[in-house]
């Protein structure tokens, strides 16, 4: 059986045989959301913003938190937490961030 080809982007990755100048990283960051564009939904107010992203460093990543989700309508109030994860989407030539997710908390 050979792997699918969603897989094998990962495999190579993870042997070597396909290289990055990025790492991989998820962030939650507690925040404002206001009117939100880009066709994403959340009530106004305070919320957790988290997004999976391919970034040069954690700095790199603290800048595409705040640019990105000021951008969509998310303003950073609080920290930003940042864990190294396994990637859903293979790295790019640029850094780049995706799966943004908001959920409200009262």
């Amino acid at each position: 059986m050979t792997a699918s080809p969603d897989r094998d982007w990962k495999l190579k990755l993870r042997y070597g045989k396909t290289k990055t100048e990025f790492e991989h990283f998820t962030a939650i960051a507690e925040g404002v959301v206001g009117n939100l564009s880009g066709g994403f939904s959340c009530r106004p107010g305070k919320a957790f913003f988290a997004m999976k992203m391919w970034a040069s460093s954690i700095a790199e990543a603290d800048d595409m938190v705040r640019v990105i989700g000021k951008n969509v309508g998310f303003t950073v109030t609080e920290k930003i937490l940042f864990y190294k994860t396994d990637p859903e989407q293979p790295p790019g030539k640029d850094p780049h961030g995706y799966d943004l997710n908001f959920t409200p908390f009262d």
